[in-house]
């Protein structure tokens, strides 16, 4: 197999998880919207909550990106 084809499906495959962290978000981000809409007055922490928890989804989509930088561009 050529090389640079190798690097392409490499880089293509370190990006699926992109998928799986656009469905994570949607559903962090909808339940706490309804979480906020059922009771206002615990807003403020489950504000400190969602947030925690989208860093932590987004750094899974960080992390493939990067992989797939070092596999087209690095290796």
């Amino acid at each position: 197999m050529d090389p640079m084809a190798a690097k392409f499906i490499g880089g293509g495959i370190s990006v699926i998880a992109l998928f799986g962290v656009g469905i994570g978000l949607g559903k962090l981000f909808s339940s706490l919207i309804e979480s906020i809409a059922r009771n206002p007055s615990a807003k403020k922490d489950l504000m400190s909550t969602g947030m925690i928890c989208f860093a932590m989804v987004e750094s899974v989509a960080l992390l493939a990106f990067i992989v797939a930088m070092c596999l087209l561009f690095v290796v």
